[in-house]
């Protein structure tokens, strides 16, 4: 019986869907600022501010 390939684990969430922004110097700056800040990626820091701005809506 063939052995079962070891390999990342399935996400519960998959992230499948691709977003595109064009920004400036300086919001660039402050994304990378916050990155090092938050030792998170580009990604999550967007994510979050996303969800943030999400949650002050349905207040």
């Amino acid at each position: 019986m063939a052995q079962k390939k070891m390999g990342r684990p399935k996400s519960e969430n998959p992230l499948k869907d691709r977003i595109f922004v064009l920004v400036d110097d300086e919001t660039k700056a402050q994304l990378k600022k916050c990155t090092e800040v938050l030792n998170t990626t580009r990604s999550d820091v967007v994510r979050k501010g996303i969800k943030r701005i999400y949650d002050e809506l349905e207040k």
